[in-house]
């Protein structure tokens, strides 16, 4: 077994986007997300935890330990079943089992952590079950992150382009070409903030170090394998981690995410790269038990 984490970890994520939409809004036609009051854009956690997960399933290739349990085209019943398998039982046996065992949903729970990459990490609902007697429980990840926010208000470009294959042979007879179009952003910087709770990943989870060191190569390369026309120039920048001294931590996490100030050059008018922005990180402002380290 590998060994559990034992410190808590606070990390602020910097990352770009260059004429291209990061986040699409299906409430807005697709549109880059945007915060309506102030301009800011923005972009899900569920959408940046999406990335993680490709990125670790392409990595390992449903090595054991390391499946994903949110994925496409899986039905979430499939994975369950797992513990069907696991427990060498059937829903029509299952409600017998439990009878005679008491502690048969910490050992499901526990099963699917061992195996799924992304439980033992986000945390998962995981009662698909709706009729019969076993559920594999909801468990509490220890890794969160929030929403990511741009740095500065972004305004959303919509391109018309034209293409000269024509989708119909009726369509051919009358026109050469079709239109269409794209919304992007000219440029953006985004900034999330993430949590790691070595409590949870103690008591729940077993997330442990190697998983750690994963999720920080995950984070870096997020986008590198996930390139599109849709998407555009997009890449990680910064990983800025803060290491606590113990499993509760030192400091409350706000203090950690204000020393960290980005901003752009005076000279600077419209942002359309990174070196337009400056990124600090204000060391004395952490605590001396909170060790800070730049991944990228």
């Amino acid at each position: 077994m590998a060994e559990v984490i034992k410190n808590r970890y606070e990390f602020v994520v910097l990352f770009d986007v260059e004429n291209g939409n990061p986040n699409g809004d299906p409430d807005a036609g697709n549109l880059p997300r945007i915060d309506p009051e102030s301009g800011y854009g923005l972009v899900t956690d569920v959408c940046l935890k999406r990335k993680i997960r490709n990125y670790v399933e392409t990595v390992k290739e449903d090595e054991p330990g390391f499946k994903i349990y949110i994925k496409e085209d899986v039905p979430l019943n499939r994975s369950d079943n797992m513990a069907y398998e696991y427990l060498e039982t059937n829903d029509k046996d299952v409600k017998e089992l439990k009878k005679k065992d008491s502690d048969v949903d910490r050992k499901i729970r526990d099963f699917m952590c061992r195996n799924f990459y992304d439980i033992r990490t986000f945390g998962a609902v995981m009662t698909t079950f709706v009729k019969a007697a076993l559920n594999c429980g909801q468990v509490r990840g220890p890794v969160q992150l929030g929403f990511a926010r741009s740095i500065d208000p972004i305004i959303s470009q919509e391109v018309t382009i034209t293409r000269v294959a024509i989708t119909t042979e009726k369509d051919a007879e009358n026109k050469k070409t079709e239109m269409g179009r794209k919304n992007i952003v000219p440029y953006a910087l985004y900034r999330a903030e993430g949590y790691i709770s070595a409590n949870l990943a103690r008591k729940v989870t077993g997330f442990s170090e190697e998983d750690l060191e994963l999720l920080w190569e995950a984070i870096i390369n997020m986008f590198e394998i996930d390139h599109s026309a849709a998407r555009g120039k997009m890449a990680v920048r910064e990983l800025i981690v803060f290491k606590h001294s113990k499993e509760l931590g030192d400091c409350p996490a706000y203090k950690l995410f204000e020393a960290v100030e980005v901003k752009k050059h005076d000279d600077v008018l419209y942002p359309r790269k990174y070196s337009d922005y400056c990124v600090e990180v204000h060391e004395e402002k952490i605590p001396d038990t909170v060790e800070v380290s730049r991944k990228i």
